[in-house]
């Protein structure tokens, strides 16, 4: 287990894209409020850039969360600097836009590590082509972050590259390895069944007490996404899940404040 799992006993508050339902998602701004409230850790996306930069953006277009269109691949950094990445978030179906024309830009994922040099970052590779691992690993040794950083990939191509490339550091399970396991969970069947993953990074409706039991029988994590209702908090919390990831983190901080 990693040192930053190891010194949390309670659960984890992860601020999934930094708190997408309170900030605008994958930014500096939501990843610094996100710490400021209390989140353990922030949650981030990751693309290329034109000019092979990395950058935090869910997806692999601008469109749903900055003022232009177009791929994230097809903009440099300093391009895609130029864009407001506040531009669409709003918390009421639309009728305001809180964070539009305030400066908020999609930042680099060096900007992120320079700006957190001690925080904890969950990374989801979103990018599968062309590969950006050798970059992101790059970035993680210039920063000193290898104890600092898990990394996530549904891509099970991609995963594999990670943990040639990464094997000193924190991966989740893919998606194939989340099925298998939870197939295999339900049978009492786990125990033969290796996994390179530290973490299971699982929807809820996968949670099962026979799938968290077997889990931590193997010393691994179990965290849930994307929970946003209090209440499916609350059940997920008394099946002993580590952490849970949410657009809400401060619903989930009053929820452990109360307990």
């Amino acid at each position: 287990m990693y040192p930053f799992y190891q010194a949390n006993a309670k659960p984890l508050v992860i601020a999934h894209r930094g708190g997408a339902g309170l900030w605008p998602e994958n930014t500096l701004f939501a990843l610094q409020e996100a710490a400021k409230l209390g989140a353990d850790l922030s949650e981030i996306d990751i693309h290329m850039s034109k000019d092979g930069v990395l950058v935090a953006i869910h997806d692999e277009t601008v469109d749903r969360t900055t003022n232009a269109k177009g791929l994230v691949q097809d903009f440099t950094l300093a391009e895609l600097k130029k864009l407001d990445a506040g531009y669409h978030w709003t918390n009421d179906k639309g009728h305001t836009f809180p964070f539009r024309g305030q400066g908020i830009k999609i930042p680099s994922l060096n900007e992120i590590f320079s700006t957190f040099p001690k925080q904890v970052i969950n990374i989801e590779i979103k990018q599968n082509d062309p590969p950006i691992v050798a970059a992101l690993r790059g970035l993680i040794n210039q920063h000193k972050k290898t104890k600092q950083v898990l990394i996530s990939a549904f891509n099970t191509r991609t995963m594999k590259v990670v943990r040639r490339l990464c094997h000193d550091i924190a991966t989740a399970a893919t998606q194939s390895e989340l099925d298998r396991f939870s197939k295999l969970s339900k049978l009492f069947l786990t125990r033969p069944f290796l996994l390179s993953a530290t973490a299971l990074e699982v929807p809820n409706e996968m949670v099962t007490a026979a799938f968290v039991k077997a889990a931590h029988k193997k010393n691994i994590r179990v965290d849930v996404w994307t929970v946003n209702q209090t209440e499916e908090m609350e059940k997920l919390l008394a099946l002993k899940v580590d952490g849970i990831l949410t657009d809400f983190p401060d619903r989930m901080l009053n929820l452990i404040q109360k307990a």
